[in-house]
């Protein structure tokens, strides 16, 4: 993910993908054997356990990605845990007449600017969490929110936090430099991993956490998905279709 700052070019990564992709269709690859290749992606073994635990406690999963929607959706078909994320935030991405693929910005720039000088002029993903927790208060909806994320675009959402919900950065990643420059900026429980089987046992551990506390509340109620209020956001860096398909 690139680091977000007011001399970015307007067209930044989205400049990028389309360049990337117009060159694959040039050199004959299709949109199938750009799937191929992201089917291909090694992913830790602990972390579709993870998401399929946490689905199964009861939390709302959603996905929120600096890459585009082609990309993001046959990984998870591919890896067969589409079903439990309630929402995909991404950078649309449709398939011309032609058989290209043609990323577009979240937020349409070209139409007015989001307003956010930390982020990309393409998203950003704190207005993104505003808008869901904005959601769920207005369904008066009480959920705590735990977000992962490794990219410097997740440094934004990470101080739209409350003290009530949990950041997770990947160690040694760009959010994590950011948010160890000044941690206080930070009102969230800041807890780090570093991979995916570390990254599950502390999920698990967070998630049993608000559990127990939900339980106290409500009279030692038992623990199930109907009292596990919290909302997970899977974050990552923006996917990258290895140029070594273009022969």
């Amino acid at each position: 993910m690139f680091i977000s700052h007011n001399t970015k070019s307007l067209f930044g990564f989205i400049s990028k993908q389309n360049r990337m992709m117009k060159e694959l269709h040039d050199h004959g690859k299709t949109i199938e054997e750009i799937k191929q290749v992201l089917r291909r992606i090694p992913i830790h073994p602990r972390v579709i356990p993870a998401i399929k635990s946490a689905h199964a406690l009861g939390c709302e999963l959603r996905i929120v990605s600096d890459a585009n929607t082609l990309f993001i959706e046959t990984i998870i078909e591919h890896l067969g845990i589409g079903e439990f994320f309630s929402e995909i935030n991404t950078n649309p991405g449709l398939v011309d007449e032609q058989g290209r693929l043609i990323v577009s910005p979240y937020h349409d720039f070209t139409k007015s600017s989001h307003g956010c000088s930390r982020c990309p002029p393409n998203m950003c993903k704190g207005l993104i969490i505003d808008r869901i927790q904005a959601s769920l208060t207005k369904e008066g909806k009480t959920s705590k929110m735990i977000y992962l994320g490794d990219g410097a675009g997740d440094y934004c959402p990470s101080l739209g936090l409350k003290a009530e919900d949990y950041m997770m950065p990947r160690k040694n990643f760009p959010v994590w430099d950011l948010i160890s420059q000044n941690p206080m900026l930070v009102k969230a429980t800041v807890r780090d991993w570093t991979d995916g089987e570390d990254m599950e046992r502390i999920l698990m551990e967070i998630i049993n956490e608000i559990m127990s506390s939900e339980e106290g509340e409500e009279n030692d109620k038992m623990l199930s998905s109907e009292n596990c209020k919290i909302s997970v956001g899977i974050v990552h860096e923006p996917i990258q279709v290895p140029l070594n398909l273009v022969k």
